[in-house]
């Protein structure tokens, strides 16, 4: 995946989380998916935890918090 490419999957709106960024077309936080990762979890771990998920969702997650994105 192209990592510039994160924005056209993560989304931030107020009434979603209380505007914290979630991947898009899902109701699951950037924040969950990078902690699970910083955790030891791999991709795949955390796709069968929330299997609406990509894999791409994931490295998109993981791209925005490489930038210093606010999670």
């Amino acid at each position: 995946m192209n990592h510039a490419r994160w924005q056209e999957r993560i989304q931030i709106a107020r009434d979603l989380h209380h505007g914290d960024p979630c991947i898009a077309g899902t109701r699951v936080p950037v924040v969950t998916i990078v902690s699970s990762l910083a955790e030891g979890m791999s991709a795949a771990e955390v796709m069968a935890e929330y299997p609406q998920l990509s894999t791409e969702d994931v490295y998109a997650a993981w791209a925005y918090a490489r930038e210093g994105r606010s999670t």
